[in-house]
């Protein structure tokens, strides 16, 4: 679907903030301006951005109820009860049990953890984990990346004996479970400075506080932040404040030494030897961790990330590899599936503004991914839903602007259970309820959408000339990162540039373009790789004008040089120019 180029300049007002900061900071406007649309206006500021240092966490202590969390965790341990630390089988969840365990156990040996199956017991918390934790003999069980909507369990869990300290990030409903302390950066009258944690992110903090009230170093605790860094870019959290601290830190390690179990991964996905980044972990470690607890057991990807041997964190690493191999056939052919049943009901050119489909016989594990995928071919709100226990299971996904969450919500009355934030929520609902469901979903997003929301928007930050992308400009974008929502990666608008005629298709279709272009700025020549897209090369050989966005990638065939030899342009969209 073509993008709408959407150009926002900088006010009057910005202007002059981007004049003053680029004199006494960085004398380089594009990137003086790209501060300014990020918020950040003063050189202090700048420096901060710059340099995401751990001094600059928030205090956990601002976060309401960490006194009380903290209070019943140090009396469990005094009393040397049996606690159980519980997770959500995605990425987020196991990082974050993952991280609470291996610390914990520095100092405490009576802890466990458990992961639900996704298959048997579905999100959250089950009543079958509860009565396990009970013969168990646990009396503290410590949730995290879940448990915000778990009134009836913990009710039941009261009546055994046993309590819940919640470190959730999902939005909370007006009835909270009645537990010992709930942890999360949303609750209603929480002024707590970050409030995009990610699950794995509650959990650090709450870690932190307990090593603060015990006076102890957080030297070790802020050694785990790989693991943050990994649930943040794979929950696709916001990247900026806390979250930006704890992404950089944690790049640093997993470049330097990783968890073993991380550090397993690393290697059997092609990554070791070069410079990981933000993406890598989205497209090649988070999917493997997901593919556990999507195949299998969310519990397999725990015991890597907290296996002591390197011999066997490689074999953990191994199985989890071919579970998203097995994964990526099913995501496929799903898709395909899905792609068939909307191409035959006509949805591309439908005027409906949502989709919801059904199929009882697609795996759970997959539909999240499919309903992701069909939300960037249709580009309207989508749910996708199988059969599973009885009950019609499904994940949604949203466009850019849409709050999901609101949709789903718009039908809490015939839905057994929800939950998620603003552009992805799972759900369940009785299968006769589906036509009532989709029509209610449909009706709600068509009043509620707006017509420019149904169109993607290719936001540019800027717009330059070759002559623009200097050294130094280099130098300082390679300093924004990491990126994510909230500090996305600059998108750059060139016009008017031409083949230097060299430019050829390349790939096993000839899909794609390898390009090399310039433009009337200077002589210097831009290398560039433009996916899929073929149908723009007879106008590029033709030697006519054009206008290109893009991203700057560091090219890791010429290394990390500073030169601007040493990137491409990643082309995102093509047009002819305009006279």
């Amino acid at each position: 679907m073509t993008s709408k180029w959407n150009y926002l300049p900088l006010t009057s007002e910005e202007q002059k903030l981007e004049s003053q900061l680029a004199k006494s900071y960085a004398e380089c406007p594009p990137i003086s301006a790209l501060l300014v649309q990020r918020g950040i206006t003063t050189p202090e500021e700048a420096d901060h951005f710059f340099h995401p240092s751990l001094k600059n966490l928030h205090d956990p202590f601002l976060m309401p109820q960490m006194d009380k969390a903290v209070a019943r965790l140090n009396k469990a341990m005094g009393a040397k009860e049996r606690i159980m630390v519980y997770g959500d089988y995605d990425v987020d969840g196991t990082t974050a049990v993952a991280l609470v365990y291996k610390y914990l156990q520095n100092f405490y040996s009576n802890v466990d953890y458990y992961i639900p199956t996704r298959y048997d017991e579905g999100y959250g918390i089950s009543k079958r984990s509860i009565d396990y934790a009970a013969q168990e003999g646990v009396k503290l069980i410590i949730i995290l990346d879940c448990g915000i909507k778990a009134i009836d369990e913990i009710r039941y869990a009261q009546s055994l004996g046993i309590d819940f300290i919640i470190c959730d990030h999902h939005v909370p409903d007006d009835d909270l479970p009645e537990a010992v302390a709930i942890l999360n950066p949303k609750l209603e009258g929480s002024t707590y400075p970050c409030s995009h944690l990610s699950g794995c992110g509650v959990g650090f903090k709450f870690m932190q506080a307990f090593a603060i009230s015990n006076g102890l170093s957080t030297t070790e605790l802020e050694g785990m932040l790989d693991l943050v860094a990994v649930s943040i870019a794979a929950d696709i959290v916001p990247m900026v404040d806390e979250n930006r601290i704890m992404a950089y830190q944690g790049l640093r390690r997993l470049n330097s030494n990783p968890n073993l179990g991380l550090r397993a991964i690393i290697r059997i996905c092609g990554l070791a030897g070069r410079e990981i980044t933000i993406s890598d972990v989205i497209f090649k470690i988070g999917p493997r961790i997901n593919a556990s607890g999507r195949m299998q057991s969310g519990r397999e990807a725990v015991e890597l990330l907290v296996a002591r041997d390197m011999n066997d964190a490689l074999e953990k690493a191994r199985a989890i590899d071919q579970y998203n191999k097995d994964r990526k056939e099913l995501d496929k052919r799903i898709t395909e599936e899905a792609n068939a049943i909307l191409e035959k009901r006509g949805e591309m050119n439908s005027d409906k503004k949502a989709i919801v489909i059904y199929n009882k016989d697609w795996h759970r594990g997959i539909i999240g991914i499919v309903a992701s995928r069909l939300t960037e071919l249709y580009y309207k709100p989508s749910v996708v839903l199988t059969l599973s226990n009885g009950l019609a299971t499904g994940s949604s996904r949203s466009v850019q602007g849409f709050d999901i969450y609101k949709a789903v919500d718009a039908s809490r009355d015939i839905l057994e259970n929800f939950g998620g934030h603003t552009y992805a929520v799972g759900l369940s609902l009785k299968e006769e309820n589906i036509p009532e469901f989709t029509r209610r979903f449909e009706e709600y997003v068509a009043a509620n959408i707006l017509p420019s929301q149904l169109q993607p928007l290719l936001d540019i930050d800027a717009y330059l000339t070759f002559a623009d992308i200097t050294p130094e400009f280099i130098q300082l974008l390679r300093r924004f990162n990491p990126f994510g929502p909230g500090n996305q990666k600059p998108v750059f608008c060139t016009r008017h540039v031409m083949d230097f005629g060299t430019s050829k298709l390349v790939g096993r279709n000839l899909e794609h373009i390898k390009l090399e272009l310039v433009d009337n700025t200077s002589g210097k020549v831009m290398n560039g790789i433009a996916f899929n897209a073929a149908e723009h090369f007879e106008h590029i050989h033709s030697q006519k004008p054009f206008d290109i966005c893009y991203t700057i990638e560091d090219n890791k065939h010429h290394g990390p040089s500073s030169s601007n030899l040493s990137v491409q342009l990643l082309i995102k969209e093509i047009r002819p120019s305009k006279e």
